[in-house]
């Protein structure tokens, strides 16, 4: 694959510097994904909550090729990756080759532009050659793969961008203006976790060393949900959800199994019970699954429940209610595994319930923790009555991470601009 030329980012022309030249303000963002909805809305979020929503463009860091022996190869480092996928194609090039690219084009992100490869020296020599006419550019990467592309930006032009990291990238932090993690991301540093991560294991979980000057701690995962976000699906959903004239509207979202939070078809059994047993309560339980989730757990509780008038199941198609869930529910029932969906309906300040934190292990388990610590959630038992609300200041990660990263700009004489 040949990198393709990233097309100019918006300009909206220079700003007078009360003491001469151009000022230093920021007006462009690029967002630099994996392809992964969940590390890539945590970009956006925080573009989104920078004001330069509008404005940003995507670059994938590579398009990794899904399908046949590609499925084994996910694993590897994504220069390593690369090296191997040229070599694949180049010995298939006598042959009928088809594979399914990563390319996902989804709609409703707000993403404009995208293209497979993020190539760092197209990028930063657009940075330089912008710089005098549109002032810095914003680097916002997350994932694992995005580690070795935003680093050489930054690296080849730090005058000219800054770089944000979103999620720990496991060492050489330097490499980075600013890191934005969770701060159950440095369990293994805690008293407990020295107690729960074996030793020679610790190398191996991020991180190494306490956070440094450039790294801001999180309660939970950014997201791409804000209030113009869910006053946007309110709209777009209230006359779909406005035969559910019955209080409270209830939402279940089901998850899957992780390695720090192991589960199967003996939790669904547990949830379906628990479920029944608080329908009594419910004007309506509006229940969606995920990607992650197990084929056996989705046909158990659709199973269990769908005979249920009150029970309404998402069956998968577009649209997504998830947003429309978020801005209309009264309350949530969220299994333990998504520490992306539980930070998202944990901004709402609306009840949420969890199922199955107590499978939790490690930083997963300490995250159950400061939300229960901060009355964010509270165990689903059976036994609640779904009428009842409680009150908890919510989550502000996205507000709060903006807030950094315009503080860190001022230190550099840049600003956002207003």
């Amino acid at each position: 694959m040949r990198p393709t030329q990233p097309p100019e980012v918006a300009v909206t022309g220079p700003s007078a510097n009360p003491q001469g030249g151009i000022s230093r303000v920021v007006k462009r963002a690029i967002v630099i994904g994996n392809g992964c909805a969940g590390a890539e809305n945590q970009c956006i979020g925080l573009v989104r909550s920078l004001g330069l929503y509008d404005r940003h463009h995507l670059y994938y860091s590579v398009a990794r090729t899904r399908g046949g022996i590609y499925r084994w190869l996910h694993w590897l480092p994504i220069s390593l990756y690369k090296k191997l996928d040229q070599f694949i194609r180049c010995v298939c090039s006598g042959f009928s080759f088809k594979a399914n690219e990563s390319v996902d084009r989804r709609s409703g992100t707000g993403i404009r532009d995208v293209t497979e490869i993020a190539d760092a020296k197209l990028i930063v020599a657009m940075a330089r050659r912008t710089f005098d006419k549109s002032g810095p550019l914003l680097v916002v990467a997350s994932g694992r793969d995005t580690i070795s592309v935003a680093s050489s930006i930054r690296r080849l032009a730090m005058d000219y961008v800054f770089v944000v990291q979103v999620q720990h990238p496991r060492s050489r932090l330097e490499r980075f203006d600013l890191v934005i993690t969770p701060r159950h991301d440095y369990f293994s540093l805690t008293p407990e976790g020295k107690k729960q991560i074996p030793f020679f294991l610790r190398p191996w979980v991020t991180p190494r060393e306490p956070p440094g000057r450039n790294v801001f701690l999180t309660t939970g995962a950014l997201h791409n949900v804000d209030s113009s976000t869910l006053r946007n699906a309110n709209l777009k959903w209230k006359d779909e959800f406005a035969s559910l004239s019955k209080k409270p509207l209830v939402v279940v979202n089901i998850g899957g199994p992780t390695r720090n939070c192991l589960y199967g078809v003996d939790l669904a059994k547990q949830l379906c019970g628990m479920l029944h047993s608080i329908l009594w309560s419910c004007g309506c339980l509006r229940i969606s699954f995920s990607r992650r989730t197990p084929k056996k757990v989705k046909e158990m509780v659709t199973r269990e429940l769908r005979s249920n008038p009150k029970v309404y199941i998402w069956d998968g198609k577009e649209p997504n209610p998830h947003l429309g869930h978020l801005a209309l529910a009264d309350a949530f029932i969220i299994t333990a595994d998504s520490i992306s969906m539980l930070s998202e309906a944990c901004t709402t300040g609306k009840p949420v319930y969890v199922v199955g934190a107590e499978r939790c292990t490690w930083k997963f388990s300490d995250f159950q923790k400061t939300l229960r610590e901060r009355g964010a959630v509270r165990p689903l038992t059976g036994k609640e009555d779904m009428v009842e609300k409680w009150s908890y200041t919510p989550l502000n990660d996205n507000a709060e991470a903006a807030k950094r990263v315009i503080q860190d700009l001022a230190e550099r004489g840049w600003k956002i601009e207003a």
